[in-house]
Order: C-alpha cells, then sequence, then structure tokens
C-alpha cells in the first residue's frame, strides 16, 4: 500500500516539544526515585593485566556507604560470552578505564568520594596501544559490522589497472572520534524480588529497549517477560546508544545488591571515553583507474583500521566503493589491528562516513588529474544498475542532487586553477562530494493502536534520539487511519508495547513506520472508520516484496567553500549546502535540522574532532569537551539543506528513506576538497589542521 499524505509531508510541530521547552521531558537519570542509591565506579589505571587486590575498607567507613562491589562479591552472570558486558566477573584487565569496583551510597558526592578511596593493587602486563598500519598482529575479520563481507573482488582488477590511461593512488587517514550526545548514558535499576511484575525495571538512555531487555535477560538469567525497559527520551545517541555497554549491567548488578532501592549511575563525560565506544581511526588506500575521458576501469579500496584485543569490532568502511560508482572491476579489503583499548562501536553512519571521506577525496584527485570538473566526472560515472549486486535502483537521483546543487551553489563561478582566488589574506575556494546512506526496513517491530474517546492509542517500542521520529510516527498513523495528528496520541520507549527495531542505520522510521501502517490497516479492516471505546488491533512489520528486486539507498550531494588563512593555516567553512535525495520528506522542519545536524557533525569531523590516545599509558588525554573540540553554533557559517521530491513506492508504505546519517556521508570530503581547490595542498586526513597548510 502506497498512502495518500495528507500529514505527511508537512511540518507539524514537535510533539514533545512543549514538555521539553518547560523541562519536563524526563531522560534516563531525571528519574526521581523514593531513597534512591547512587552508583560509582572505580576504573582501571592500568591497560592490561590483573586485579591482585582490592582495599575498600576506607571506602566503607565513609558515612553513607552502602556497599563495595568487586569481583570477589558481585553476582555471577549467566552468560559470560561478551567480555565487554561481563562486568566484575573476573580479575583480568583488558584495557585502562576498565570498571574494577563499584560504590553504593546514598548520595552521589559520597559514592564518587568513596570510589577515590579504594585502593587496588594490580600485576601489570605487557599491552600495545599504538595504532600501527604495517601491524604483525593484523587479521581478517570473518565479517564487519552488520554482516557485510570482509572482502570482495568483482571483474580483473589488475587489468582495469593495468590499462588505465590515469590513475590515483593515494592512502587517507580518518582519526580516532568519540560520539558526544548531549546527554550522557545513564541508567536506573530497580530490582523487586518479591515477586511483582515486572521484577526489574530498567530506565536506560538507549536506541533499542527491546535489545536492551533481551542483553539484561541473557546475561542476568531472567526471563524478559520479569524484566521492563523504558526510555522515552533520548538526548543523542549517535550510534553510541544502540548498543548495550558496561555500565548499564554494572547497574542491573548494583540493584540485585539492594534490592527493593532504585540504583543511578549517569556517566561523566571522562568515563564515556572508555566505557561506550567510538569511531575507530583508518588507513585506507584507495586505487582509481581511468580511461583518459574520466571512466573508471578500476577502483580498489583497502581499509586497515583498530579493534580491541578482547573483542572484535570490524567498521565496514570500504562498502561505500562497492556500490557508488560504474567501474568493471573493484575490490575491497578490511584488516584489523588488535589493541590493549576499548572496544570501537557504532558512530553516525558507521563505515560510509570514513570510508566515503577516502573515496570521495580521491574522486577529487582523480578529477583534478583527468583535468575534468568533479561533478562532470562523477556523471561519467553514474551506474546504469548497483555495480555490487546488479539490481536495477529503486531510484537514485544523485545526478538531480549534483546539477541542482551546481545551480544553487553557482558552481560556474567557480575559477578551475587552485590557489587563485586570495581575498584580504584568505585563500579561498569551494569543493563538493557526493553520497549515498542506504535504505532499510528492519522487521521485528509490532505496534497496537487502541480506540478511546475519540482519540487514537497507538503504541510502539520506538526511539526518538531527539530527531523527531515521535512527530513523524505521529503524522504516519494519521494518515494511515485517515484522521487529524490531534487524535493520534503515540507512546514509545517501553517494552511494554512489545518488540520493535533499534534505531539507527537510518532504519527507524521506516521500519517503525510500516508497522504502524500495517496496525491501522488491520484496526480499519475490522472496525472500520466508526470504532467503539477499547477497540484493538496489533500490527507487525510486513515484508517487502521488493526487497531482493531493488537496491535501495539515499542520495546526495555536498556543496562547501573553504577559507584558509595565508600566513597562520587557520581554516573556516563559510558557506556549505547539502541536497539530498531521500524519498518522500514526512517532515520538512525536523528533515532540515536533521541535514543540518549530519552536515554539521561532518565539519565537525574535518576540521576539529580528533581523539588523541597516549600509546604510552592507553588512554584518550582529551577526555572532555574542553579538549575535545565539538563544532557549535559558533563554528557553522551559512549551512542549508535541500532535497529532490523523490517518489520511491519500493521502500516502504510511506515512501520514505532514512535522513538521520546521510547528512554526515562526504561532508567532510566536500571540506577537504575545498581546502585544497584554495590552497593548492592535498590533505588527506581528518581533521585538517593549521600545520598542513603553513609553508604552502
Amino acid at each position: 500500500m502506497t498512502m495518500t499524505p495528507r500529514a505527511m509531508g508537512t511540518s507539524v510541530r514537535r510533539v514533545d516539544g512543549p514538555e521539553k521547552a518547560i523541562g519536563c521531558a524526563l531522560y534516563a537519570a531525571d528519574h526521581a526515585a523514593v531513597d534512591a542509591v547512587h552508583l560509582y565506579p572505580v576504573l582501571s589505571t592500568v591497560p592490561r593485566g590483573r586485579v591482585l587486590s582490592v582495599d575498600t575498607a576506607a571506602a566503607a567507613e565513609l558515612p553513607g556507604v552502602l556497599c563495595v562491589l568487586t569481583s570477589e562479591n558481585a553476582e555471577r552472570m549467566a552468560d559470560t560470552s561478551d567480555r565487554e558486558w561481563t562486568v566484575l566477573q573476573d580479575r583480568d584487565i583488558d584495557f585502562r578505564g576498565q570498571i574494577v569496583a563499584a560504590v553504593l551510597a546514598h548520595s552521589a558526592e559520597v559514592a564518587r568520594q568513596a570510589a577515590g578511596l579504594v585502593a587496588v593493587d594490580y600485576e601489570e602486563a605487557p599491552f600495545r596501544a599504538r595504532f600501527d598500519e604495517a601491524s604483525g598482529e593484523l587479521f581478517t575479520p570473518e565479517l564487519l559490522n552488520l554482516n557485510h563481507h570482509t572482502d570482495t573482488t568483482d571483474g580483473d582488477v589488475d587489468a582495469g589497472l593495468g590499462a588505465a590511461a590515469v590513475t590515483v593512488d593515494e592512502v587517507y587517514r580518518t582519526a580516532m572520534t568519540h560520539p558526544n550526545p548531549m546527554e550522557p548514558h545513564a541508567a536506573v535499576a530497580l530490582w523487586r524480588p518479591d515477586g511483582a511484575a515486572p521484577r526489574l525495571t530498567v530506565h536506560d538512555t538507549t536506541q533499542s529497549v527491546t535489545a536492551t531487555r533481551a542483553n539484561i535477560a541473557r546475561l542476568i538469567g531472567l526471563d524478559e517477560d520479569d524484566i521492563e525497559v523504558l526510555c522515552p527520551h533520548v538526548g543523542g545517541g549517535f550510534g553510541s546508544k544502540g548498543n548495550s555497554h558496561a555500565h548499564l549491567f554494572l547497574t542491573v548488578l548494583a540493584a540485585r545488591a539492594v534490592p527493593g532501592r532504585p540504583v543511578r549511575f549517569a556517566l561523566t563525560r571522562e568515563q564515556m571515553y572508555t566505557l561506550v565506544g567510538y569511531r575507530t581511526p583508518t588507513v585506507q588506500r584507495v586505487r582509481l583507474a581511468a580511461s583518459a575521458e574520466g571512466r573508471l576501469t578500476a577502483i580498489t579500496h583497502d581499509v586497515v583500521q583498530q579493534t580491541a584485543r578482547y573483542k572484535t569490532f570490524g567498521e565496514q568502511t570500504a562498502v561505500y566503493s562497492r556500490s557508488m560508482y560504474a567501474a568493471p572491476a573493484r575490490r575491497t579489503s578490511h584488516r584489523l589491528d588488535p589493541l590493549d583499548v576499548p572496544v570501537p562501536t557504532w558512530m553516525r553512519a558507521p563505515g560510509e562516513c570514513p570510508g566515503s571521506f577516502a573515496a570521495e577525496v580521491a574522486m577529487d584527485e582523480l578529477a583534478v588529474a583527468c583535468g575534468l570538473d568533479p561533478i562532470e566526472l562523477r556523471l561519467r560515472n553514474e551506474p546504469d544498475v548497483d555495480p555490487e549486486n546488479g539490481k536495477p535502483f529503486s531510484s537514485r537521483n544523485l545526478v538531480a542532487c549534483l546539477k541542482r546543487g551546481a545551480e544553487r551553489f553557482a558552481w560556474h563561478t567557480r575559477r578551475q586553477e587552485p590557489r587563485s582566488d586570495l581575498r584580504d589574506g584568505w585563500w579561498h575556494g569551494t569543493g563538493l562530494a557526493a553520497c549515498a546512506f542506504p535504505t532499510m526496513r528492519l522487521r521485528s517491530s509490532t505496534a497496537t493502536i487502541r480506540y478511546r474517546a475519540g482519540h487514537y492509542a497507538v503504541a510502539i517500542a520506538a526511539a526518538d534520539l531527539g530527531t523527531g521520529a515521535r512527530t513523524a510516527l505521529t503524522q504516519i498513523a494519521a494518515d494511515a487511519l485517515d484522521v487529524g495528528v490531534e487524535q493520534i496520541e503515540l507512546s514509545i520507549g517501553d517494552t511494554a508495547a512489545g518488540p520493535a527495531t533499534v534505531g539507527g542505520a537510518s532504519s527507524g522510521t521506516a521500519s517503525w513506520g510500516a508497522t504502524i501502517v500495517d496496525a491501522a490497516e488491520r484496526f480499519r479492516d475490522k472496525y472500520g472508520e466508526h470504532p467503539d471505546d477499547g477497540d484493538e488491533a496489533d500490527g507487525t512489520t510486513p515484508d517487502n516484496p521488493w526487497a531482493e528486486e531493488y537496491s535501495m539507498h539515499a542520495y546526495g550531494a555536498h556543496f562547501a567553500e573553504v577559507a584558509v588563512h595565508a600566513d597562520t593555516g587557520e581554516v573556516r567553512v563559510p558557506r556549505m549546502l547539502g541536497v539530498f535525495a531521500a524519498g518522500r520528506i514526512l517532515n520538512p522542519a525536523t528533515a532540515r535540522s536533521q541535514f543540518l545536524g549530519g552536515m554539521t557533525m561532518g565539519l565537525s569531523m574535518a576540521l576539529h574532532e580528533e581523539s588523541v590516545l597516549d600509546p604510552r599509558f592507553g588512554h584518550v588525554v582529551n577526555h572532555d569537551l574542553a579538549g575535545y573540540h565539538v563544532a557549535t553554533s559558533a563554528d557553522v557559517g551559512q549551512m542549508d539543506a535541500e532535497w529532490i521530491d523523490e517518489d520511491d513506492p519500493y521502500v516502504n508504505p510511506m515512501g520514505a528513506k532514512g535522513i538521520g546519517e546521510i547528512g554526515i556521508v562526504g561532508a567532510a570530503a566536500a571540506i577537504a576538497n575545498a581546502a585544497s581547490h584554495a590552497t593548492g595542498i592535498r590533505v588527506r586526513s581528518t581533521p585538517l589542521k593549521v600545520e598542513h597548510f603553513l609553508g604552502g
């Protein structure tokens, strides 16, 4: 079913806006609990080794301390197969900053003070914390994130490289970066041993209450029916809240140690740099081979990146190059360097974000080598079908994005030669990059619709990360039921509503919306347009009959103007434009915010963000927002986003594609390309630094 929109496509005001504006929206750590217990962890000060002893006497004597959990007295978990999650189960140390003890106290201040009194004696072991793309320990993971194949080969790559009139063969690097959502990771857990249902209630800041409940059940050895997880509001996640981390299970263990009393644990900003993951640094070798006319004959994209020794996470960095441009031959590979550091995790547009930096900067270099305009090069390599699998595209309006962006950005006024526009001591240049992100509909969600007193109560265990998903789902429900948005009462973020898929991979609204449409169709089929109070129907995520027939992606193009000071090397971005093709835009106001947010995050990646790890001690030294700069409004010049009207009936009943991550993909590459045009200096790493441009 393809829906005829009424609410969809309009800028409906955020339904949670008033609640947030007056400070009444409750986030995980805000849930005021009577007689709460506060938790503060003790973290390892060595990067590898073993705990010999933990002296808790001084901490336990502090007034207000209830107990100190260690590996000696913490509850044994039912499943210890995941070392990131099996907190306080043994004495082994895998990385600096690992949880080795935890204090429970009547106040947060006492808990923190007592944690400082816990004395831990270690047996240190040799460790390695310096990322090395030539390491003798490099290995090939079985699969990458989201089950992507590690290596791929299509066509005769060597022949394509050998027959090329023009080649680019360069190495590109992206820095380690940490997601820094405004709301730190936090959890509140209450254990009721008296048999009341649910026996365990958890407020967690998570992108999936369903996955959180399943993970807790498996590790603690409970039935899922005994657990309720709630998360109506999330203050940003960027992937880091898409999976569970050690602090959650520590909070649950603590709650089980003090039954009947809620335990609260909110991570400090510093603790987030060791306990909740990061984007791995990458070293990417890209080789492009082309004819004299700029038509690609071969692409290779080989990646080396960091992982943890105790747990493997392989980001799908080179996947971007598997389907973006037409070439008769292509090869991609991924190798991991295992270090004694925390494990990486998802961060906004995992894989596509760092992979697009290398791929799109390489394309810019190829355009220069061929003497072609960067837009023209991309037009000449536009594929008719998906190069990776041969499927037709459900829709692919990259060309329209490039042309519309060129018109809006006045690309025709661009000077062809680099380093030719000096104004008031600043070199100016312009650059562009294309972008793509897969469109997915994840299954296994359920939704319930109940009619009462003229309103439709819609319940689904979705997550709103501050993106406006709650509002978009309200609009979808209104159109599916053919009523006004004021008649929809949507509740999300509660496992009592049944299972729902994760709010990640730009799949949330598409997956949950299709589920709500299914529930609405069942409701109308059963009760018609005049239901009675109490009438109710359930729905599930339907199969997409086109999923195996078409390749489905959102596309876009970034345009950037960069100014580099001729004497100091300072880099500024006075102007940036993104044009996207992402199916039907459900809410223009919230969509524009999403696009601009992704673009700002890409600007931040290009100019600022870098987690500096000291290999002597195995920890990130700039572990706060004083030393780790995240772009804010003052860093953003003139920035705009628009979209192409796109009708794609194959992706889902709404015709919508994900927009949460497409905005960051390619953004850093556009800035790097503009900086090269401004100065004539090619920088192949993020972030761009002053020293890159000094003396040029």
